[in-house]
This record gives C-alpha cells, sequence and structure tokens, in this order.
C-alpha cells in the first residue's frame, strides 16, 4: 500500500512539473471566441499519446476559453470503440488500422482526423512459451484467437498470405483482448494475435513467444478519428485537441522514464510492461497523406475480397481535412 502511495505521488510530482514546463499550453491566439458551450468526448485505450494527455489535464485547459469539457471513456479495444462513436456516446477515439475500416463498411459516420506513425512491431502472433509450433506455418489447422476487426485482425491475414496459408486453413476465434488472454493461458487456443501493450504483457508475465510480428508485413497506423457531424461542427476543437496531441508526442519522446512512470499509474501496468510497449510505439501525430491512404485502402480492399466486411469502400470519402476546415 505505501509502494503505491509513493508511485502515486511520485507520478503527481511528474504531471506537475510537466505542468510547469508548459506541456499544459495555454489557448491559442484566435481560440477565444465563438465558445462552443459544449463537452468533447473521448474515447481511449491503454496506450499512445491521448493516455498521457489525459493525465496532465493540458487539453482541458486548453480548451477552457472555448467553453469545452472533456469527458474520458477507455475501452479495450478499437471496434469496440469506434461502435461507441457510431452510436454517438463518444466524438473521438484512436484505433488501430482495421477497425475504422470495419466501421466504415457498415455505415458509421466516422472520419479520419490524423495517425501517428508506424509501429510494425507492436503487434505479433504469440506462443505459448512451451507451444512446439516453431513458425508462421504451423498455423495450418490450429485455433488462433483474436479481436475481430481490429488492427491485428490484417496482420493475421498478410502473414498467413506471406506463409502460403489460407485464411480459411486456419480456425479463427473471435474474443476480446481478456477474454482472449484466458483463452490463450488455459490452452484453448494454439496462438494468439495481440497488440501493445496487451503483447509486451504477455511476453513479460506469461514468456510467451512471438511466432511473428508486422515489421515488414504491415505498417501499424494509429488513428484519430471523430464523428464526422462532431468534426463538421466543430473542426476549432480538433485542432486545439491534434496541438494538444503533438506537444504530448514531443514531451513522450524527450523524457522516456517520466513518460514509462504516467503510463503505468494511469494503465496500472507495470513499468517492465510499459517500457517494452511504448519502445514499439511510434510518437508523432502527422496529417493523413496520400500514402497512408492508399496503404488503408489496401487493407479495406483485402477485406472485401475475403469478404470480411460486406461491401467495398472508399478511404479518401472518410478523410477530413482540418487544415481546410479552420481556416
Amino acid at each position: 500500500m505505501e509502494r503505491h502511495r509513493q508511485t502515486r505521488r511520485h507520478t503527481i510530482a511528474i504531471l506537475s512539473a510537466m505542468l510547469a514546463s508548459g506541456l499544459a499550453s495555454v489557448a491559442a491566439p484566435g481560440f477565444t471566441q465563438n465558445k462552443v458551450s459544449s463537452t468533447l468526448r473521448i474515447g481511449y485505450q491503454k496506450y499512445g499519446p491521448l493516455t498521457i494527455l489525459k493525465g496532465t489535464g493540458a487539453l482541458e485547459k486548453r480548451l477552457v476559453p472555448l467553453g469545452v469539457d472533456v469527458k474520458w471513456t477507455e475501452f479495450t479495444a478499437g471496434p469496440q470503440l469506434l461502435e461507441g462513436l457510431n452510436v454517438g456516446s463518444i466524438d473521438f477515439g484512436t484505433t488501430g488500422e482495421a477497425p475504422p475500416i470495419f466501421a466504415q463498411a457498415a455505415g458509421a459516420d466516422l472520419v479520419y482526423v490524423a495517425n501517428e506513425p508506424a509501429a510494425p512491431g507492436g503487434e505479433a502472433i504469440i506462443v505459448p512459451k512451451t507451444s512446439t509450433l516453431k513458425s508462421v506455418a504451423d498455423l495450418k489447422g490450429k485455433k488462433i484467437v483474436l479481436n475481430k476487426g481490429s488492427n491485428v485482425h490484417y496482420l493475421l491475414v498478410k502473414v498467413l498470405e506471406k506463409a502460403g496459408i489460407a485464411y480459411r486453413d486456419v480456425e479463427t476465434i473471435f474474443l476480446p483482448p481478456a477474454d482472449a488472454r484466458a483463452a490463450f493461458e488455459r490452452g484453448s487456443a494454439d496462438a494468439w494475435v495481440i497488440w501493445d501493450p496487451f503483447l509486451a504483457a504477455a511476453e513479460k508475465q506469461l514468456g510467451a513467444r512471438i511466432l511473428a510480428d508486422g515489421k515488414g508485413t504491415v505498417s501499424n497506423h494509429q488513428f484519430y478519428l471523430a464523428a464526422r457531424p462532431y468534426a463538421q461542427k466543430h473542426p476549432e476543437v480538433l485542432k486545439a485537441l491534434l496541438d494538444e496531441l503533438a506537444r504530448a508526442d514531443e514531451w513522450i519522446l524527450q523524457n522516456v522514464k517520466q513518460t514509462t512512470t504516467i503510463f503505468s499509474s494511469q494503465t496500472g501496468l507495470p513499468t517492465d510492461v510499459v517500457e517494452l510497449s511504448n519502445g514499439r510505439f511510434s510518437f508523432h501525430v502527422q496529417p493523413i497523406s496520400e500514402q497512408v491512404i492508399r496503404e488503408q485502402q489496401s487493407i479495406a480492399d483485402t477485406f472485401a475480397d475475403l469478404k470480411l466486411i460486406p461491401k467495398k469502400i472508399q478511404i479518401k470519402d472518410a478523410v477530413f481535412d482540418i487544415k481546410s476546415s479552420t481556416k
């Protein structure tokens, strides 16, 4: 208990230092007019700069002049987060590559607003430490657990393809991360396809072995998405949010040790898990580029060809240009 109190005090001290150093910014010039008097509802997961931003309170301070409050809601995975976006319980959130494709194909009115750089090492197919499986080729006919419609769904498709195994030649079991880990631990699945920090936790806590990660196969971008009606109505709020995310990214890169402490406090994960996970993440929020749009389109086309989504979609139809909208 005393150790927990010490960790909490240490985290509070770090956050206070971050505020004093200017990470928690004041409103930018031009943001003191046209208050929108609303609440920005953000969905987040246990990774990425949104976790840091939540911990510092920087965004709340930035949005005071706009009359905007912030409400944070944690989700276990991208598909669940985007379901929240679709039904109107949140306005903004972050996911991997596949969830917005499944959501767009299902008719969700969402838009891409930015992304973090590729982090292919942040997702992998893992097997128990006692497994006799040595390569991806050994997965043929095996049971593989994963979260349906998540970024690792595409990783599985491409890794199998690369090994010459048809997607239909493995047995997929669809479960969210916590249930998937339980199935993995009790031996109900031969392999688990998962992302950080769950991946890092499985490595550190279970001794799980990586059979294949995304390097050389997928990009694994993290995307920031918004409900289209919210983006169209409040582009200035989203611009302020992305500005603060950029500041958080910069601080994270310059303060690795402090970042680990904050992530551990915010997520409840051990520091060794956080260190391994953060070391594979890419921090540098940026606008959606034509190259990234092409990569997303390729993923969408692959899912359509495999009948994993009900129809073909155009990614460009769901890209929102904040810069043009806030001129």
